[in-house]
């Protein structure tokens, strides 16, 4: 059954656009109340919010839904995404949700579900939770209404957490670090953690109000952050994005290190420990120099689609703990059940802990590749696959490569493009060989 609300990662679009509305709202919390509701149990499902403005509209909205069903909804208020997997996972609840549009700007929204066990939820339970927005909204009766109440003790459980998953042994005391909230939801946990955790710590992007959030600002636009790290001499710096699940981290020399350079040193650290179970999953996307700095070390790896759902799937049936994307989406499944942004970054600093180097230091065992990209536009759906021109054309550029790099073509999943894409060690022949595929697309479609 095709989905007509759902995406790659819950429901998301501009406020005030179906169907980010606060009457899709009411029917979609009625609607995932009457899947997670169980008979003969008191129902809860936790509902958190990153900072923007309309959180507050649509955390109302979802809460009567809910009650509506009949179950109960406890409030979290603004907290990361990883956090309501987690706190859904230990409250026992039947279910997390999560208001935010993660990395969009503030007049975006959208909704993610956690199930019980603080993992994204199935395509058939989406499906079902379709299924029921399209009936009537029927309320349950009077005395089966749903409560709703304020839960107080949630940063303290998740800060504590966060810190379970650094050796109880290890302190960050003595270390410097620049920390970027993007004006999100992180903006009161992630300085407590690192804090705690022994460093000492700086901010930028912990003033939300609601409108600012991810504005030329974390993980997106980590410019501001690597400027603080140079200005105040700090070791290095952390930018997570709107909502927390994805980070992206400076080194002392200022210089971006992305979610490919991150996925390698956690990688790299767990090898040398012995706790690296099984191989290394990336995406389509993930920089070819980390593929090749994986199979020196002798690591597995495997590329998923674009999107952490997929990174996900492809860990799970490989019966593997490590994956991510370069937009710093990291998913550590010894540590906890999704993508962390500040545990993935915990990651990173046991590590240079450990070894007693600095991030500049652990990421020079992955040369990252140039890499090139031309969208090119069309008007109807292209077989890539089983078009000959493109296809000879694409191993034409292969050979060219000769092993040190690749190509990759793929059709947007959100506008009507073509992707052209290629990586290799000279940025000339690189471009060159972008520009002469995409000319060859563009004739052809």
């Amino acid at each position: 059954m095709s989905k007509e609300y759902f995406g790659t990662d819950g429901i998301r679009g501009r406020v005030g656009e179906g169907p980010i509305t606060p009457e899709f709202m009411l029917k979609l919390g009625w609607a995932a109340g009457r899947v997670f509701r169980q008979e003969g149990r008191r129902n809860r499902v936790l509902i958190g919010k990153d900072t923007r403005i309309s959180g507050y509209i649509f955390e109302s909205a979802l809460e009567s839904g809910l009650a509506a069903a009949g179950v109960d909804v406890a409030m979290l208020g603004p907290m990361p995404t990883p956090a309501i997997a987690y706190l859904t996972r230990t409250f026992r609840a039947c279910a997390g949700i999560v208001i935010s549009a993660s990395h969009n700007p503030f007049n975006d929204n959208g909704v993610k579900f956690f199930s019980a066990e603080g993992t994204k939820l199935p395509d058939s339970t989406e499906e079902q939770i379709e299924h029921f927005i399209r009936q009537p909204m029927e309320i349950v009766p009077s005395s089966q209404l749903g409560k709703a109440a304020r839960f107080e003790d949630a940063k303290g459980r998740y800060i504590e957490f966060c810190k379970s998953t650094v050796p109880f042994h290890m302190s960050f005391a003595g270390m410097r670090v620049v920390l970027d909230c993007a004006q999100g939801a992180t903006y009161q946990v992630a300085p407590s953690v690192f804090k705690e955790l022994g460093a000492k710590v700086e901010t930028i992007g912990v003033t939300p109000d609601g409108l600012n959030i991810n504005h030329e600002i974390g993980s997106t636009h980590p410019d501001q952050l690597a400027a603080k790290v140079v200005e105040t001499g700090a070791d290095l710096g952390i930018a997570f994005d709107g909502d927390g699940d994805r980070v992206v981290m400076v080194d002392h020399k200022g210089e971006i290190v992305d979610g490919d350079e991150i996925l390698y040193i956690i990688a790299r650290d767990k090898m040398r420990k012995g706790r690296l179970k099984g191989g290394v999953v990336g995406t389509l996307m993930t920089n070819f120099g980390a593929e090749l700095a994986f199979g020196e070390l002798g690591i597995p790896f495997e590329r998923a689609n674009v999107g952490d759902r997929y990174v996900m799937e492809a860990l799970l049936r490989n019966d593997w703990c490590l994956g991510g994307e370069g937009s710093g989406h990291i998913v550590c499944l010894d540590r906890t059940t999704t993508g962390d942004g500040i545990i993935s970054s915990l990651q990173v600093l046991a590590a240079l802990s450990d070894l007693g180097i600095t991030l500049h230091e652990a990421k020079k065992g992955m040369s990252k590749l140039p890499q090139h990209m031309i969208n090119v536009r069309v008007s109807q759906k292209v077989d890539i696959k089983g078009h000959v021109t493109i296809q000879s054309a694409i191993a034409s550029a292969e050979k060219q490569f000769a092993g040190k790099g690749r190509v990759l073509l793929r059709p947007s999943g959100t506008e009507p493009v073509i992707r052209v894409m290629a990586e290799g060690e000279d940025e000339a022949k690189v471009r060159s060989i972008v520009a002469e595929l995409a000319k060859i697309v563009e004739g052809s479609v």
